[in-house]
């Protein structure tokens, strides 16, 4: 049986007419808020707030109908308020700012602006052949969004960026809430520059960490780590996860958002080779996004899944709690837990034990 049950959301009430004007026109929504980041005004008005539309255009070099536009779309939508003709920022962006979340922000819009948006237009038919068609707009010969990226070095840029924002948010408390105490040596599947390497290699000073990437990123991984000064903690291995041997002597295998771009098939199967790297009393370790069991939420979990259907490989998306955990089983995990993380996005953590 689960701990730590994630507390089920109260249904969301009707939708009025003006939620829908959202959703219809949630592609102009998004761009104001993408030109809000690349224009300047957010910093502008967190900078200074209560400056006048003439002001503003003047800070932003807009001609007179632009700044009008971009006004009236972000007031509209509330990033920004208007009290008696000055603008200021939205209280939760200034907040961001204070917590140091404003820039996670930015490379999240970027990365939804440069990589994402235009595989969106194919996720009708991504649902209706059940693959990810999306993945033709990103120009190269890979397989998968992953291995193409390194023939697209500024969206390769972007990507990483983003990843390094989006983790970070999830790290805060994977440091806090996983207790790697009693263990040795952690393998990371799949990790990318080396973000949660790091993060738990400065937590737990004790502790072996070994990367495990395609070839194609372990060059930006190494840079990475040797960026930290932490060669002599953190080692890479490149190699397919699907494919090629785990390393030996590791006593947690750590699948970091990994198990949201894959079918439950593939997730499965990535967890029985976890099960036989690891000795008894071993660690497996899981933390992603998760939607409800119930299937009705978060939003941004069900927002989320719209890149996983169209882009990055063909399967996965933003899976429930529940699936992730009935993968494990069927690996043959035992001790099985949920840890729901705080904070907007709906990251969490499951982890099971070799027994």
């Amino acid at each position: 049986m689960s701990t730590d049950a994630v507390t089920t959301a109260a249904a969301p009430p009707d939708l009025t007419m003006d939620d829908l004007t959202r959703v219809l026109f949630g592609h102009a929504a998004f761009q104001y808020l993408n030109a809000a980041c690349e224009l300047g005004l957010l910093d502008v008005l967190l900078d200074d707030p209560k400056l006048t539309k003439p002001e503003i255009g003047q800070r932003l070099g807009l001609d007179e109908r632009a700044n009008d536009i971009l006004l009236l779309g972000c007031t509209a939508l509330g990033l920004t308020k208007k009290t008696d003709g000055r603008y200021e920022a939205a209280r939760v962006l200034a907040d961001m700012k204070d917590n140091g979340d404003l820039q996670r922000l930015k490379d999240t819009v970027a990365f939804e602006q440069y990589i994402v948006y235009e595989g969106q237009l194919d996720f009708t038919e991504s649902l209706r052949s059940n693959r990810n068609v999306g993945l033709r707009r990103i120009r190269g010969t890979g397989a998968n969004l992953y291995h193409r990226l390194s023939e697209n070095p500024e969206l390769e840029r972007v990507f990483y960026t983003y990843m390094r924002s989006w983790s970070e948010l999830a790290n805060r408390e994977l440091t806090r809430e996983l207790d790697l105490s009693g263990a040795k040596h952690l393998l990371d599947c799949g990790g990318g520059d080396a973000v949660n390497a790091i993060a738990l290699a400065k937590a737990n000073p004790h502790l072996q960490v070994t990367v495990m990437e395609i070839p194609a990123t372990a060059r930006i991984t190494k840079r990475r780590i040797a960026d930290e000064g932490l060669s002599d903690q953190i080692d890479v291995v490149a190699g397919d996860m699907f494919n090629d041997p785990f390393p030996s002597q590791c006593d947690v295998i750590l699948f970091a958002h990994q198990m949201v771009i894959w079918t439950l098939e593939e997730n499965t199967h990535l967890m029985r080779r976890a099960y036989q790297a690891l000795p008894d009393g071993g660690q497996l370790v899981i933390t992603n996004s998760m939607s409800n069991d119930e299937g009705d939420g978060p939003t941004v979990a069900a927002l989320d899944s719209v890149y996983f259907a169209s882009l990055p490989s063909e399967g996965g998306m933003i899976y429930s709690w529940e699936q992730h955990e009935n993968c494990m089983r069927e690996a043959g995990f035992k001790n099985i837990s949920r840890k729901q993380f705080s904070g907007w996005t709906p990251h969490g953590m499951i982890t099971g034990q070799r027994s």
